[in-house]
């Protein structure tokens, strides 16, 4: 699965690498003279008469306009089968009518932007000035953590849409769904694909926050990590994003996640015997270490500020985790 997300991209044509468009030396190579020509025919464009095997010096007058004491072709320097030797080597036309020579490839104006590659994410710190509460200058790397109809969609939406630097929404489900001939939905029945297509949704996930943060973009993930499963749960996405991650898990009460599970449909409406397995197991969160929002009484808005709150805590005094 090492190239299943596609290979690096080559870089840009450059100018002046490589050789010219539209260049043939094939093109200047002189052709025998048809049957029956003189046994003096005239000197083919591009050289000049030449008395011997060797060409002139850089004096020597042009093929069309000799010297009033310039000697015409020997007769010694024709072969005898009437054709002329191949010259030693080509000399550039003298004369407009012979052509123009090579044109050079156009330098690259399409508007191409190098962007900066993206690499592990390190742990932010605010900027100067701004108040220890304040994180709508920061660029942040955040998981939002919690069961199915936590809010989870909802909520980090609203905090990417109302900061104030460049805030991008990342969501699993959206990325794992881009899978449509051959989606292996979980619902039908965990297994090999389906395990699959969870890791790599979440790699690419990874790939595309590392990107964004790289270019000065802050971003939001939001996945149902299990306490259970460290190792493929929050230890993945710090391997595929960086020690720089902020997790906050999202955990309102059971009878608030079943309500909202009972608003959803198609593939992401869960039984509600399902959530209420996920959401005892996403208990297990309490005792961590992470940051723990119940969102029970509180509507997107206020969990959002709430959010804003918690991840200026975890910018001034890192938890560890």
């Amino acid at each position: 699965m090492q190239h299943a997300v596609g290979s690096p991209l080559p870089p840009p044509h450059q100018p002046g690498h490589g050789p010219a468009t539209g260049w043939s030396p094939a093109a200047h190579q002189p052709s025998a003279p048809p049957p029956g020509a003189s046994a003096h025919p005239a000197v083919p464009p591009g050289f000049t008469a030449t008395p011997g095997p060797h060409a002139p010096g850089p004096h020597a007058p042009g093929p069309h306009a000799p010297g009033p004491h310039a000697p015409g072709p020997a007769p010694h320097a024709v072969h005898a089968q009437g054709q002329p030797p191949m010259p030693h080597a080509p000399v550039a036309p003298q004369s407009p009518q012979h052509g123009p020579g090579p044109v050079p490839p156009a330098p690259d104006t399409t508007g191409h932007v190098q962007l900066p590659p993206g690499g592990p994410v390190a742990m932010p710190s605010p900027p100067q000035g701004t108040a220890p509460t304040d994180t709508g200058a920061t660029t942040l790397a955040v998981l939002l953590i919690g069961p199915a109809g936590a809010g989870k969609t909802s909520v980090a939406k609203y905090w990417a849409e109302h900061r104030r630097v460049p805030t991008a929404h990342i969501s699993l489900d959206d990325v794992r769904e881009w899978v449509r001939s051959g989606f292996a939905d979980p619902q039908s029945g965990w297994n090999d694909h389906s395990e699959a297509q969870y890791r790599l949704a979440r790699r690419t996930c990874g790939f595309a926050a590392r990107n964004f943060l790289a270019n000065g973009i802050s971003c939001i993930l939001d996945d149902a990590v299990f306490p259970d499963r460290p190792v493929v749960g929050l230890g993945g996405w710090k391997r595929h994003v960086g020690p720089g991650l902020l997790p906050v898990v999202l955990l309102p009460g059971l009878e608030i996640v079943l309500e909202r599970n009972a608003e959803r449909c198609g593939n992401r409406r869960l039984t509600d015997e399902e959530v209420a397995r996920i959401h005892g197991r996403m208990a297990g969160w309490y005792g961590s270490g992470l940051p723990i929002i119940d969102n029970s009484q509180l509507d997107v808005p206020a969990t959002a500020q709430v959010l804003d709150d918690v991840l200026a805590r975890a910018i001034a005094s890192p938890p560890k985790w």
